[in-house]
């Protein structure tokens, strides 16, 4: 079931190119992000805050490079449960939406319960995130790491079309 805030949102071309250059270059004035998608000031302002509104856009953010900032060791982490509980399950979504080194995490159809992308200093900081945590949550049944040896893409710009 699809919650009503998940569900697509009508944009026409003008919004479609505002989306597209916010998110190459966050950073710009009103006036400059107006002259890149051919609008007046005014109306770029009142359809950028429209799509905050309707929660096309969640928020503005610096990316850091993860690795300058001191986390060079990325672990993609499969977690299946011993057991579906569902009072285990919230504990488990709840605990993890709280740590800051889970950046992302899905709960999954298929083999693994949750896929998380989680982010350590070192080896040594990833097996204390493990040993610590993951492995005191309710209902942990087995957990299964894939190291990153090198990252050949990162982007979270949505393939925005600006033609369609």
């Amino acid at each position: 079931m699809t919650r009503m805030k998940d569900k697509p949102v009508p944009l026409d071309q003008a919004d479609r190119r505002i989306l597209a250059v916010l998110q190459k270059q966050g950073r710009l004035t009103n006036q400059q992000l107006a002259d890149a998608v051919h609008l007046s000031a005014a109306s770029c302002w009142r359809r950028v805050k429209s799509l905050e509104e309707r929660g096309v856009i969640a928020g503005f953010a610096a990316l850091l490079n993860r690795k300058r900032a001191g986390f060079g060791f990325c672990v993609f982490v499969h977690i299946t449960l011993a057991r579906h509980v569902a009072v285990d399950v919230r504990a488990i979504e709840a605990a993890l939406q709280a740590r800051g080194e889970v950046l992302e995490c899905y709960a999954m159809a298929g083999a693994a319960d949750f896929l998380l992308r989680v982010v350590a200093r070192d080896i040594e900081s990833y097996d204390r995130f493990l040993e610590e945590f993951v492995f005191a949550l309710p209902g942990i049944g087995q957990v299964n790491s894939s190291i990153a040896l090198r990252e050949i893409k990162f982007d979270c710009a949505l393939p925005i079309a600006v033609n369609d």
